[in-house]
């Protein structure tokens, strides 16, 4: 007959070992609260001391960005960069460690990159040091060439373009996408000609393409276009060329006196120097008169008149029966009427002279006395026999 007694829940069976009884779900909960009160404990007793190697809770996100596991895009020229990203830089483009051919690759897929985020100029600085590198692989000369032209030509630096596509071809003679963009290139800086030998280099191999079929065709178009400008151009040169010559010497047969000219009258002697009147310079009309551009200034009130057209064979009080044939606002007495007026111009001497209003403007100018200075001739409105005039004449005669 077999003997049993209980030992906490364990038995011991015939051969004198000890037999584990499994633990109820009641005491699997008990020691577990045990456990967790026991770990609260030890943690509560550990050093409260503050971390302080996380990023800052206001502003995580930045900080986050400028690490190089995190970041979304490179650091740009002049900003401070992460330590680890500088270390990285310093492996990735260190010359002892790498050949001067995996150099270049490293710049060309960096430059890669800024392109693909159409940061032109980062690109064409990496493209750059990958070019300095001179790797001697071709396709890797080549290719670094070809993007930065291409970096180039989305910034509309066409030259500059250009210049990169000649410099590929030189390495690759037959590289066809450098070949299209300097036909491009040659298309906007309107070098036709150039443009339409890039596209006869395409054609030659393929002769159905459609997009360079297309360029040439515009290129052949714009040339004809360019050399119809280029005659026309030439012709009205030569045209307004005669026609100054012409000027000055029917201002000079007259004997009209230019300031500054001193005996060789120059057309740029004769343009106006008051802004309202820069497009109208002296000119011979139809009748072989001269029309020149005219100031009358009008003491009393500070104020002038600018007459853009005024006839060397037009009287000065028709000319001023034109003007006034209307009163303007600013007489509000009504006192400035063309036979009420006089007329004064000062000499380079400055002395003052009164003209004959029955005389015409060139006989004004053939006066010894009178110079034509900034290529208008000027006068000086007063109401006759008023007191402004008698002021005006007593400041001239002190």
């Amino acid at each position: 007959m077999e003997n049993s007694k209980e030992n906490d829940g364990n038995q011991e069976n015939i051969d004198g070992q000890v037999k584990k009884t499994p633990m109820t779900d009641e005491e699997r909960l008990e020691l577990a609260k045990k456990l967790d009160a026991d770990l609260d404990e030890f943690i509560d007793s550990l050093p409260k001391n503050k971390y302080t190697d996380g990023w800052p809770e206001d502003r995580w996100e930045e900080e986050m960005d400028k690490h190089p596991f995190f970041m979304k895009e490179p650091p740009k020229p002049g900003q401070e960069v992460h330590p680890l990203y500088e270390g990285l830089q310093k492996l990735k483009y260190d010359p002892e460690e790498n050949e001067p051919e995996e150099l270049a690759e490293s710049y060309k897929v960096d430059g890669n990159f800024n392109f693909k985020h159409k940061n032109y100029r980062l690109a064409i600085l990496a493209y750059t040091e990958g070019i300095k590198l001179k790797c001697g692989n071709p396709d890797i000369e080549s290719n670094l060439l070809n993007n930065r032209a291409a970096s180039h030509f989305f910034l509309k630096n066409y030259r500059s373009s250009l210049k990169d596509c000649e410099l590929a071809l030189k390495i690759k003679p037959d590289y066809e996408k450098v070949l299209v963009r300097a036909a491009n290139c040659c298309f906007h800086m309107k070098q036709y000609k150039k443009a339409v030998d890039f596209c006869d280099i395409i054609l030659d191999k393929q002769k159905d393409d459609r997009d360079i079929l297309e360029l040439r065709k515009k290129c052949v178009g714009a040339e004809k276009q360019k050399e119809r400008d280029e005659r026309r151009t030439e012709v009205e040169t030569k045209k307004k060329a005669r026609e100054e010559k012409a000027l000055l010497g029917e201002i000079l047969s007259r004997g009209y006196h230019i300031d500054g000219s001193k005996g060789n009258l120059s057309i740029d002697k004769l343009e106006p120097h008051f802004p309202q009147l820069v497009h109208n310079r002296v000119f011979l009309d139809e009748s072989n008169s001269l029309v020149w551009p005219v100031v009358f200034f009008y003491p009393e009130y500070k104020i002038m008149d600018y007459i853009q057209h005024f006839s060397e064979h037009t009287k000065f009080l028709e000319q001023l029966n034109h003007v006034f044939e209307t009163n303007p606002e600013w007489d509000t007495q009504n006192a400035y009427r063309a036979n009420d007026l006089s007329v004064y111009y000062e000499t380079p001497k400055k002395k003052i002279r009164k003209i004959d209003l029955e005389k015409s403007l060139g006989d004004i100018l053939k006066s010894k006395e009178y110079v034509i200075f900034g290529g208008t001739p000027s006068f000086i409105i007063l109401v006759k026999n008023s007191r402004t005039e008698e002021l005006f004449l007593k400041d001239y005669e002190n």
